[in-house]
């Protein structure tokens, strides 16, 4: 007798699936916009406070929307190349952190037919809102499986204080964009065609 997976062991693998799916687009848009930061010889120390207020603008921009778009990552890990990642990474964790408060006013202001109960995920961040707070929102952000909109939207519902929601949010952010940052530059140096 064959065993067929189960319904959620499919969602699962989906949801894994288009996170690498999004990691390998990143990848490759961070190679296209390398190559034209290059091309116009961008002086590295004069630009330094105008690159980091754009990955802020454009992580904040990017995060408003509930759709992720490889775009800002991209743009940190080219940008990281160049300047200081920890700075790249402080600059658009705190944009995105920013951006993802969308969600949570939807939540907070809204009703729940924004987003259903049978949304994959729903019922057990709910649970871990409810159960852990503050961590679970830590947890949400700096994990890139779950959707951090739906944590934010739950919490919003739940009248999490935006003072909580916002240092919790950029908690899971920062490192999360620390760590991506550093992979993707010793994947880019490992990597001879990459370069």
């Amino acid at each position: 007798m064959v065993d067929f997976p189960k319904k959620t062991d499919i969602q699962w693998l989906r949801l894994i699936l288009i996170a690498v799916g999004f990691l390998v687009i990143s990848i490759i848009v961070g190679y296209f916009i390398q190559i034209l930061f290059s091309k116009f010889h961008i002086p590295k120390g004069s630009a330094a406070w105008l690159v980091y207020l754009i990955i802020f603008g454009v992580a904040l921009v990017i995060n408003l929307s509930v759709i992720p778009l490889p775009v800002a990552i991209s743009l940190m890990i080219v940008a990281a190349q160049n300047w200081n990642p920890v700075l790249v990474a402080l600059s658009g964790s705190l944009g995105a952190s920013l951006g993802e408060t969308s969600s949570y006013l939807v939540g907070y202001f809204g009703t729940k037919i924004a987003i259903k109960p049978e949304v994959i995920g729903y019922k057990m961040i709910q649970g871990w809102i409810k159960r852990f707070g503050f961590w679970a929102i830590a947890f949400l952000s700096f994990q890139p499986i779950l959707p951090i909109e739906i944590g934010g939207f739950v919490a919003g519902l739940a009248k999490m204080p935006v003072q909580i929601f916002l240092p919790a949010l950029w908690l899971g952010k920062f490192p999360k964009y620390l760590i991506l940052l550093y992979a993707a530059s010793g994947l880019i140096h490992f990597i001879p065609f990459l370069r």
